[in-house]
Parts: structure tokens; C-alpha cells; sequence
């Protein structure tokens, strides 16, 4: 499991809402997560570019300060961000807890907003921590407050965790209705400077010119991908072959996006494999191309593929299944 932390203040020392979040990152490594954290104050420069790094979290911690009035300029550029350039579908998968704490007024409105935002996003929402800390010391020698921030930390894991589910907000349902955002990699200067190359007639016929010669260079690939079709994997297969006697199998690999199966056929000493149909097989294999590459180049063994789950599926004599890693040594 991974969470990502971002926090919008402006990383003071006296900041409450930083002993919430280290008390946090605490209590959720202890429980093996991943956690990394972002200062959006040491990313200013860079806050149209942090979307992509919710890409491969589970959870989100949203963090942020009420100094004055409002959650900060910081968190509001990332949300925004997030709405621009953020993937959508990706967002819809994660949860998100909120932390505001506040040295003067607004901590509870602060939380809300942050709520509000990750539904419209279509983010999933966790319970969050808000309150209202005028001295710091208060927050660091009281053991209650210490408690309920490490409870709070174990039920974002649980709730992370065990996937559970929320009732639908209204908010998202306005959203569909009446707002689409179209997903963009490209940060606001990019698209400014995307827009002026658009009417400059040289740029465009150069790309036009581009994009013939990738077609033709993506075509003859695909041509060389057909070839390939008949003889993946034969050679690595027929090179590492280490007969086993009694040995009679059939086996029928079906690899992800290839049209063909590859059958390979043992009988003692004679090793046929090829690419077609087969009547009967005594094991079917359905596996990634990737995966059956990591095997082939010895990274992996089918046993271990099998064992981690890696093999989309399995049928028949696992028995057979498992002489595979005799019959073909590419580990040394």
C-alpha cells in the first residue's frame, strides 16, 4: 500500500498541522505503508507537474494550514492541478483524508472545502482531523490528542485497506451534469505555447511531414511484428531444453495480445514448438507477453510466475505444469 502526502503550509516550525502528519507518516509506516510526502512550498514552481504522482498511490493525505482566512494558495494550485491535468479515472480509485488545523478561525470550513473537492473530483473520501491549535506545545504534550491522531491514521489503513465503499455525494452528480474537463498532460504554458505553433503554417506542414514518416516507420514495425508472430520464444525454448526421461506432454501457452498459441510439444528427447492449433493439450498456460520474456531471459521461473500470480490462469495436470522449470533451464 502507498500514500502520498501533500501539505499546503508554509512549513513553519510552530506549524500544528506538521506534527499531524508526522504523527501520521508514524503511525502508517509502522503498519508497512509507503509513504511519501510533497512540501508544496519547496514545489511551487512545479505544482502543474505533482498530478502525475498520485498515479501509483492507493490513499492521499491532503494537509493544510489556516493561517488567516482559507486552506492557502498552495493546496488550492495543487487542487486545481488536479482538475486540469489530473487523471480522472485514476482519482475515482483513490482514498483522500483531509487534515486542516488553524492558529486563528475556519479549521472545520477548511476541511469541508478539501472534502468538497476531492468528490467533485470523484476521488474517494476518508474521515479527516480539523481543529484549532493556538500553541503548539498544547498539541505535542497532550497524549489524548496524540491517541486520536494515531486512531485516525489506523482508519484511513482500514478503510484503505479493506476498499470500503461510500454512499454517492450530490456534488458528483452536479458534476456530470453540468461540467467536463477534457484530461491534458500539458501544463498552462505548454497549451499557451501549443496554440501560437498551431498557426504558424511552416510548423504545421512539418508535422504533417512528421507524421507520414512515423506512419510508414510504424508500418514496416507491424510488418516485423508478424514475422515475429511464428518464432517468439522458439529459439530461447529449443536452446534451454534439458529432456527428462518418461516425459510425454503437451503444453499450450496462450500469450496475452499475440494471435497465436504457442504449443510445445515434449516427447522424452524430441522437443517440437511452433506456433497453431492443437487438439488436446495436457497444460494450458495464460500468461503476458512480458512475463513469458522475464521467464525466457531467466529473471523468473514458471513455478514462481504460477506461485505469485502472475500466470492469468492455469488448466490441467499441474504436475506437468511444474517439470516445466526441468525441461527448460534459463536460470544457470
Amino acid at each position: 500500500m502507498k500514500i502520498n502526502i501533500y501539505y499546503g503550509g508554509r512549513g513553519l516550525m510552530d506549524d500544528p498541522t506538521l506534527f499531524v502528519i508526522n504523527k501520521m507518516q508514524e503511525v502508517l509506516e509502522e503498519l508497512r505503508v509507503t509513504v511519501e510526502r510533497f512540501n508544496l512550498y519547496e514545489l511551487k514552481s512545479s505544482i502543474t507537474t505533482l498530478p502525475s504522482t498520485i498515479k501509483d498511490a492507493d490513499g492521499i493525505i491532503l494537509a493544510s494550514t489556516v493561517e488567516w482566512h482559507g486552506i492557502g494558495g498552495y493546496m488550492m494550485q495543487f487542487l486545481d492541478a488536479l482538475w486540469l491535468y489530473g487523471d480522472k479515472e485514476k482519482i475515482s480509485k483513490i482514498y483522500m483524508c483531509p487534515i486542516v488545523m488553524s492558529t486563528t478561525y475556519g479549521e472545520r470550513e477548511g476541511k469541508l472545502n478539501l472534502s468538497v473537492a476531492w468528490e467533485i473530483l470523484g476521488g474517494r473520501p476518508c474521515s479527516g482531523i480539523c481543529g484549532y491549535i493556538a500553541d503548539i506545545v498544547n498539541l505535542e504534550m497532550n497524549k489524548d490528542y496524540s491517541k486520536l491522531i494515531e486512531k485516525k491514521a489506523e482508519n484511513m489503513y482500514r478503510t484503505i485497506n479493506q476498499k470500503t465503499p461510500s454512499l454517492p455525494a450530490s456534488n458528483q452528480a452536479i458534476k456530470k451534469m453540468v461540467s467536463v474537463t477534457k484530461n491534458t498532460d500539458l501544463t498552462p504554458q505548454e497549451s499557451e505555447q501549443l496554440s501560437q505553433l498551431a498557426s504558424d503554417e511552416n510548423y504545421v506542414q512539418r508535422q504533417k511531414e512528421d507524421i507520414q514518416e512515423l506512419t510508414s516507420m510504424f508500418k514496416g514495425m507491424l510488418e516485423n511484428r508478424e514475422l515475429d508472430e511464428d518464432s517468439a520464444y522458439i529459439k530461447e525454448l529449443t536452446e534451454h531444453f534439458k529432456p527428462q526421461p518418461g516425459v510425454k506432454a503437451v503444453y499450450r501457452i496462450h500469450i496475452e495480445n499475440r494471435k497465436k498459441t504457442l504449443i510445445i510439444s515434449v516427447n522424452t528427447k524430441d522437443l517440437n514448438c511452433y506456433y497453431g492449433t492443437v487438439q488436446k493439450a495436457d497444460v494450458d498456460i495464460w500468461i503476458s507477453d512480458a512475463m513469458m520474456r522475464d521467464i525466457t531471459s531467466g529473471r523468473i521461473t514458471f513455478q514462481r510466475c504460477f506461485m505469485s500470480g502472475n500466470m492469468k490462469k492455469t488448466k490441467g495436470d499441474f504436475g506437468l505444469m511444474r517439470m516445466l522449470d526441468q525441461l527448460f533451464v534459463f536460470q544457470e
